[in-house]
């Protein structure tokens, strides 16, 4: 099978967690001997800013923390990037209007990237919601004494915005503001409305095929990746917004330059993304249910949601932030769907600048 059609055959189950669709404009290895590798461009020289990429052991394994900003006394956000496996690293240069108001860190997760490319494929056994959790506490302690900061702005998502709750849940100190974005909330009525709205469309629609396939399918959750695939395969193609096929299409180019990104680089980030991950990983997201963790948050919470987001629907988000309580919390929608930090980035960064900033600003 070509990397091409393999990597569709991926985004059809993936898909949920959005960063499925930064891998529909990759086009897996197409382009690994076409592009160019320059790591100049998005250089940070003059003091008082910071741009490093190394490797910190988290977790009792090497992972590649890449931290980058104009000023290292500005607040610091902590990305935890969705997939699982698919890190926004090679986008750096879509961060840059960022660093100027933020010291920006990119995390590539177990199992994810560079990270990958140190620990090896054997590390999927330990590839956990708990462990991954933990993780992500460790990444934030680490940057906190790092960046001499009391406590951190925390970013998650899709796939990183369950990590992103429970990791302020467990370790509310650590952090100043928790924004979710294509916020997972429960994940089996997720599925069950996504099978719905696939089904009215597709009648609608007079799709046949999709009818059938769907009727045959029935509600979720499902068992097996084949019956993942069969779920995400109809999704893609009868909820997707075309305003974000449109926007998304958009990153190839930023894909295929991404400065300082090396054809290795490339090749690792599709291994994580459709290789690594297991069933058993995808089974425990499925049937995530953040609503019982808890709805009590001691930091403040915001959610920053698409419109148009049925990846992650915009109903679920709304009704889980109308449960909970914080010191501050606010659900900011926007244009979009359901990756708008990409594709509606100039407003979600002013969003960001002038309502998160304020509260880890000294």
């Amino acid at each position: 099978m070509s990397a091409r059609p393999a990597m569709r055959k991926v985004l059809s189950f993936i898909a949920v967690l959005g960063a499925n669709l930064i891998a529909v404009v990759i086009g897996a290895g197409a382009f690994l001997g076409l592009r160019a590798w320059n790591a100049d461009p998005l250089a940070i020289t003059a003091p008082p800013g910071i741009d490093e990429g190394r490797y910190v052991q988290i977790g009792g394994i090497d992972q590649w923390i890449q931290i980058r900003g104009q000023n290292v006394d500005n607040p610091v956000v902590l990305f935890l990037h969705g997939g699982p496996g698919a890190p926004l690293l090679p986008y750096s240069r879509l961060f840059q209007p960022w660093e100027k108001e933020f010291t920006v860190v990119q995390w590539d997760q177990r199992g994810a990237g560079r990270s990958l490319a140190a620990s090896g494929d054997a590390i999927a056994e330990s590839m956990s919601i708990e462990r991954m959790t933990e993780d992500g506490i460790e990444v934030a302690r680490y940057l906190r004494g790092r960046l001499h900061k009391d406590r951190i702005v925390l970013l998650g998502l899709s796939w990183g915005s369950i990590l992103g709750i429970r990791m302020i849940r467990e370790h509310p100190e650590l952090f100043a503001a928790y924004v979710g974005t294509g916020q997972v909330t429960n994940m089996i009525e997720t599925a069950a409305l996504i099978h719905r709205l696939c089904l009215e469309r597709a009648r609608a629609a007079g799709n046949d095929e999709a009818v059938n396939a769907l009727e045959a399918l029935g509600p979720p959750p499902y068992e097996t990746w084949d019956r993942i695939i069969v779920h995400y395969k109809w999704r893609d193609a009868l909820l997707r917004p075309e305003s974000e096929r449109v926007a998304l299409s958009s990153l190839e180019q930023v894909m295929q330059t991404a400065p300082g990104f090396s054809p290795g680089d490339i090749r690792d980030w599709d291994r994580g993304f459709r290789r690594i991950p297991s069933l058993a990983l995808y089974r425990a997201m499925d049937s995530t249910d953040l609503l019982a963790l808890g709805t009590q948050f001691s930091v403040p919470v915001f959610f920053f949601e698409g419109m148009d987001d049925l990846d992650t629907p915009a109903s679920l988000v709304r009704a889980y932030f109308d449960a909970i309580t914080a010191p501050r919390k606010e659900y900011v929608p926007l244009e979009g769907g359901h990756i708008v930090l990409l594709t509606a980035p100039d407003k979600f960064l002013t969003e960001l600048v002038t309502r998160v900033r304020p509260l880890a600003t000294p």
